[in-house]
């Protein structure tokens, strides 16, 4: 049984395709269309995972959507009238999107797909992200927990999984949203509103939250972790372009000013931490009620919240569970493998046999279309094997140089874990800054995560190994004391990184580099970023690693095999 999975009309748009509950092919539209959070309907996605899998249309047993648009549709109007005649604005715009595209997905999916009718099924927006982690992780039975902006109506989901069954017992509706109070936080310190959240994680290491009461004054928290914003602070209800008004500003003073680019104030960076603080409180409360309810160890997090790492480790450090899984694309895009497997696993009643271990479910290349490519443009290069290529990127990375790997097949989101990576030796204090300011062209106090072998990780850091979000870079964690100093460029100014835990089982041949690193340096571990320049997705083909490695000062791509050299190409130009 053939079942494909879409997201599409909010944020990261992508398409699934599962054969037998097992995925086979899965994408975001934005790696085709290079457009960062495509929202698109996925139709390069959804060509593709076709294309991997050797599906026809006609092969199709369902095409399932991951929320229910009339749902949605009343949550947007109702909302809009209770705020009248503030939300007169958002009223018209919405109506317009609406009545134009957004209430007639069914249609849609069957003009662009060519799908019959009665195949499209609709799944509720946050069962898909609680089907996105249940089903996708090692656990019989466990504790789930959803957070995002909004889907329909919820904002905050709380069940349980047991065998091939979930069970949501509890939510908090929109407009008390975690993800949108995150977010007000996110425009106000200069950023893009689901885009930049992560970059507020990455500034609040560098403040105190001394303005945690503050932010309290935004929101009512319950002991059970159940809260309610004060929405005299925000304007997300009633407005299309502001998430918070002039109250708030009031309250924290003057916003940061976007064009500050790399600059901040310790008030921007005192306010990052006390948002961060506060979110973390938060959760840790939320799922503190939900093991008081359930007795259970277990928990499983997905939704775009969840990417928040520190907030995933401080669960462990912070709360009774044992064991958590993320599913590793916990946003929209996720939202489209969970629809596809609850069609599956829960409405169908077959026998979970899946556990999502790695990520690598993308679009891959031959060595031969490599080769004619690299041919067709005169780009002077060499061919290794995999022992001599190894050995020559451990040496450069040895004498620090900047290399961008690109190997198999792209990664299922937002994290590159050694198939579209830019590579660097963390045990150089200059590199965090080289790689940000010349390579990412990105704001430098942005830090950079390791990539490190399963048996140097509890070396180096405090992180449970046998985590499945230490596989997947969704734990931020302590770097051990006495290590940072050897690794001060995946250090963070608090001392903490993310690492990305490496086994030779999920990725062999990344494993092997590691190795061949480690048996250089005496370190199993090197910086692992995203293999794409500020602004744009990570790269999916050769010829987009090739115009990023062109544009930066990478020294050295390397795409499977084929290894070119930036002083080749100069000498050449």
């Amino acid at each position: 049984m053939k079942i494909l999975g879409i997201s599409f009309f909010y944020h990261d748009s992508a398409a699934a395709l599962i054969q037998d509950g097992i995925p086979l092919a899965l994408a975001e539209e934005e790696r085709f269309t290079r457009k960062k959070h495509d929202y698109a309907f996925p139709e390069n996605a959804i060509r593709f995972v076709l294309k991997k899998s050797k599906t026809k249309v006609e092969d199709l047993d369902f095409v399932v959507f991951y929320e229910k648009p009339f749902l949605k549709f009343e949550r947007v109007l109702l909302t809009s009238l209770s705020f009248f005649p503030r939300s007169y604005k958002v009223f018209r715009e919405s109506m317009l999107a609406w009545i134009k595209d957004k209430l007639w997905i069914r249609s849609l999916i069957h003009e662009k797909i060519g799908v019959e009718e009665d195949k499209i099924l609709f799944v509720p927006h946050h069962l898909s992200h609680a089907a996105s982690t249940f089903l996708c992780s090692p656990f019989d039975e466990a504790t789930i927990l959803t957070i995002d902006g909004v889907g329909e109506w919820t904002t905050t989901a709380l069940g349980v999984g047991r065998g091939n069954k979930i069970e949501l017992f509890k939510e908090i509706r929109f407009p008390h949203s975690l993800g949108l109070l995150y977010s007000a936080f996110t425009a106000y310190l200069g950023f893009k509103v689901n885009r930049g959240e992560y970059k507020v994680m990455g500034m609040a290491p560098y403040g105190k939250p001394v303005y945690k009461d503050k932010v309290y004054k935004l929101i009512d928290v319950k002991d059970d972790g159940s809260y309610r914003l004060n929405l005299d602070y925000f304007s997300f209800h009633i407005s299309t372009e502001k998430t918070f008004n002039s109250k708030f500003v009031e309250l924290f003073g003057e916003p940061r000013d976007p064009k500050m680019e790399h600059r901040f104030e310790q008030r921007h960076a005192d306010i990052a931490a006390s948002i961060q603080r506060v979110h973390e409180e938060v959760v840790c409360k939320i799922v503190n009620h939900l093991y008081k309810e359930t007795g259970m160890e277990n928990l499983c997090l997905a939704g775009g919240v969840v990417l928040n790492s520190v907030a995933n480790y401080k669960i462990l450090k912070n709360t009774p569970i044992k064991n958590i899984y993320v599913q590793p694309a916990a946003g929209d895009a996720g939202g489209a493998l969970g629809a596809a497997l609850y069609v599956y696993y829960s409405l169908l009643d077959n026998k979970r046999k899946y556990v999502m271990e790695h990520v690598y479910y993308g679009a891959d290349y031959t060595k031969n279309y490599i080769r004619e490519f690299l041919e067709r443009k005169g780009i002077d290069y060499e061919e290794y094997s995999d022992k001599e290529l190894f050995q020559l990127i451990a040496e450069e990375l040895d004498k620090g140089k900047v290399i961008g790997f690109f190997q198999g097949r792209f990664e299922w989101g937002p994290r590159a874990l050694g198939n579209r990576s830019i590579l660097a030796d963390a045990r150089k204090d200059n590199m965090m800054k080289t790689v940000n300011l010349k390579i990412k062209f990105r704001e430098g106090f942005r830090p950079f995560a390791p990539s490190v072998l399963d048996e140097d990780a509890e070396e180096l850091f405090d992180i449970p190994v046998d985590h499945y979000p230490s596989r997947f870079m969704l734990y931020v964690c302590p770097v051990k004391e006495g290590k940072r100093k050897l690794l001060p460029a995946i250090t963070h100014v608090d001392g903490s990184a993310r690492p990305q835990v490496v086994f030779e089982k999920d990725n062999p041949r990344y494993y092997k580099l590691l190795e061949a690193f480690k048996e250089i340096s005496g370190v199993g571990c090197f910086l692992n970023t995203s293999y794409n320049l500020r602004g744009e997705p990570i790269v999916n083909t050769p010829e987009e690693a090739y115009n990023s490695f062109s544009k930066s000062k990478m020294d050295i791509m390397v795409i499977e095999n084929f290894a070119v050299r930036k002083d080749e190409m100069d000498r050449n130009l």
